[in-house]
């Protein structure tokens, strides 16, 4: 008697049969599941990798850190740099099913990547110091988070002061649609969560005989969606879509005319938005250079030979738009700029960085910026099929 062999489809490097693909079916049937994946005491260590577990189909993750900074002046000096408080997390790196890396950036990266994706998320009104001024806009802080001390704080406070952070790791694109998402339960899924840890000295730089210490502990939280059982099989939405952040520095940067090539573009890759941050300065005196006209010239990007869908006349007026758009002034505060092709109409404005060759940015820097060990932060954002890099 002649068997029927069920029809496999390879998504993300894992095979399912095919017919098991019915989005409408899924999001039918599945429920959400929010988990304390793993409580990792910290102690000063310069890396944390996280173990996952292999269930359901994950959409994001959110790292929160707890704890304690405390410190004393004793005759020298306690100052908090620019980097404190978001990038205490140095580099998150998740991979997954054979792609390395999807996710590559800095934990302030993240931070202003939830604000530009989401519409209705808003930091106004929330009181922090930034650089010796309390500001109520453009700091990316929720309300329920504590920094213990500001960012570029020139004399920090002796004594025991609350921590308390959240950074969000979006694994979709989409957490509505997963578009993204990973799928988990197989022996063969494969996911690894890296935490590089910034040293407390670059962050909380110290002279003489000061003292400080950063104790708490680090929470991973998984936001996953079971996958349904009917018909004796399972059912999933299309997953063929890999999304990835990737963080890449450049340090050859010089007043005037800067065209950055922008790393990863390859045939299949849609870019969906490209942002960055300037710093300007050695060591833990290094700020960000904010956006506006004293610091920038024209701001856009090209590809090809000279073609230039988007010019600002300078870093003012795209921080502007960025306000409108975003609702934070992330722009002014911590020098983030940001051409977004999905913030209104992803399949009008999406670029192709098949076709798009040589895609890169423009920034002129103006003569009055005087650069100090310069280095541009750039993030691109992408989603791709399997099989190919990000």
């Amino acid at each position: 008697m002649a068997t029927s062999t069920a029809q496999m489809r390879s998504m993300q490097g894992v095979a399912i049969p095919a017919d098991s693909v019915n989005p409408r079916r899924f999001f039918e049937l599945t429920r959400r599941h929010t988990l304390l994946e793993q409580s990792i005491t910290y102690d000063g260590q310069d890396q944390i990798v996280v173990p996952l577990r292999k269930a359901d189909i994950i959409s994001a993750i959110s790292v929160r850190f707890v704890g304690t900074l405390t410190t004393n002046d004793g005759t020298g000096t306690v100052k908090s740099s620019r980097r404190w408080p978001y990038d205490l997390l140095r580099r998150v790196k998740f991979s997954a099913n054979g792609q390395s890396q999807l996710i590559d950036c800095s934990g302030a990266k993240l931070k202003v990547r939830d604000l530009m994706k989401s519409a209705d998320l808003t930091d106004r009104s929330v009181v922090q110091s930034v650089a010796g001024a309390s500001l109520s806009n453009g700091t990316m802080a929720l309300a329920g988070e504590a920094w213990g001390t500001g960012s570029g704080t020139t004399a920090v406070v002796d004594g025991a002061k609350d921590v308390d952070l959240l950074w969000h790791i979006p694994i979709a694109e989409d957490e509505r649609d997963l578009y993204g998402a990973i799928f988990l339960q197989t022996t063969s899924s494969d996911l690894t969560l890296t935490l590089d840890l910034t040293p407390l000295a670059q962050l909380i730089p110290i002279t003489g005989d000061a003292t400080a210490t950063l104790t708490g502990k680090f929470e991973v939280i998984t936001h996953k969606f079971s996958i349904p059982a009917e018909n004796g099989g399972i059912v999933v939405p299309d997953l063929s879509a890999f999304h990835a952040i990737i963080e890449n520095r450049y340090s050859a940067l010089n007043s005037g005319p800067n065209e950055p090539i922008v790393i990863g573009q390859g045939a299949g890759k849609s870019l969906l938005r490209i942002y960055w941050q300037l710093w300007n300065g050695a060591g833990t005196a290094a700020v960000p250079v904010p956006l506006t006209s004293a610091g920038y010239g024209e701001v856009g990007w090209r590809y090809g030979s000279a073609e230039t869908p988007e010019l600002y006349p300078n870093g003012s007026v795209l921080r502007q738009d960025q306000e409108r758009r975003y609702n934070s002034d992330f722009a002014g505060v911590w020098g983030f700029g940001c051409h977004d092709f999905v913030s209104e109409n992803s399949f009008r404005d999406v670029v192709d960085m098949g076709t798009a060759s040589e895609l890169r940015l423009v920034l002129n820097l103006q003569a009055g910026l005087a650069l100090t060990s310069p280095a541009l932060e750039v993030v691109t954002e992408t989603v791709f099929l399997a099989g190919q890099a990000a």
